[in-house]
C-alpha cells in the first residue's frame, strides 16, 4: 500500500502503476503466506493414509504437524499475525464462509486442528491468521498450488485500489515520503585505508 500510494503521488496519471508497484511487493513475506499455507496443509495429508474422521482425530494429526514442524527449526505458515494478537476477525468468517458453502474440506480441517493444538506445543497461542485460512480453503477447492498467490495477489489488488481512492480524496503519501526523507541518515561505505 506504501508503494502504491507514492507511485500514485509521483504517477498520478497512471494508476496501473500504483497498482503494479503495489503488486510487485507480493512475496514471501506479504501474500506468500496464502501458498506457503496451501503447500504446508497439502504436503502434511499426502503423508497420511487415512484421514481422520473426528475432530479427535484431527488433533492427533495436527500435534504430530506441529510436533514435527517445530522439531525441524520451521514455522507453521498461517500461525501469528502482526496486529490480530488475539484473532484474526477474518479467521472465524471464512471457516463459516467454507461451512456454509460446502467446502469444508481436510485442508480446513487440519487447520482447524492446528489451532486448537499448536498452544501446548509451542508454549503460546497464536492466531490462525486470514491468509492462512485462504491457503486452506484453495487447496480445499482444488485450485491449483502453483496459483495460489495469484489469488491472493487478486485480492490485494482490489485492497490497493482501496488505498488509491482515498490517496486520492484524502492523500498521505507526500507525508510519508518526507518522514522518510527527514529521517534517512546516509552512512557511506566504510573505505579501506
Amino acid at each position: 500500500a506504501i508503494s502504491a500510494r507514492v507511485t500514485y503521488l509521483s504517477a498520478p496519471d497512471s494508476i496501473q502503476g500504483a497498482l503494479a508497484s503495489g503488486l510487485l511487493g507480493g512475496g514471501s513475506r506479504f501474500l506468500g503466506v496464502t501458498e506457503d499455507s496451501a503447500n504446508f496443509l497439502h504436503d502434511a495429508l499426502a503423508s497420511v493414509d487415512t484421514l481422520p474422521s473426528d475432530p479427535a482425530g484431527w488433533d492427533t494429526l495436527a500435534t504430530e504437524v506441529v510436533t514435527r514442524t517445530r522439531g525441524e527449526g520451521r514455522f507453521v505458515p498461517g500461525l501469528g499475525h502482526p496486529v490480530h494478537k488475539v484473532t484474526d476477525p477474518r479467521t472465524p468468517v471464512l471457516f463459516d464462509l467454507a461451512r456454509s458453502n460446502g467446502v469444508f474440506g481436510p485442508h480446513l480441517s487440519l487447520f482447524e486442528a492446528i489451532g486448537r493444538v499448536h498452544p501446548a506445543i509451542l508454549g503460546r497461542a497464536l492466531p490462525l491468521n486470514g491468509a492462512g485460512v485462504c491457503g486452506a480453503v484453495l487447496a480445499d477447492i482444488d485450485i491449483p498450488l502453483g496459483i495460489a498467490r495469484g489469488v491472493a495477489l487478486l485480492a490485494r489488488c482490489a485492497g490497493l485500489l482501496g488505498h488509491l481512492a482515498e490517496e486520492m480524496s484524502d492523500p498521505i503519501a507526500m507525508e510519508m515520503y518526507l518522514n522518510i526523507d527527514r529521517n534517512a541518515d546516509y552512512q557511506p561505505p566504510a573505505t579501506e585505508d
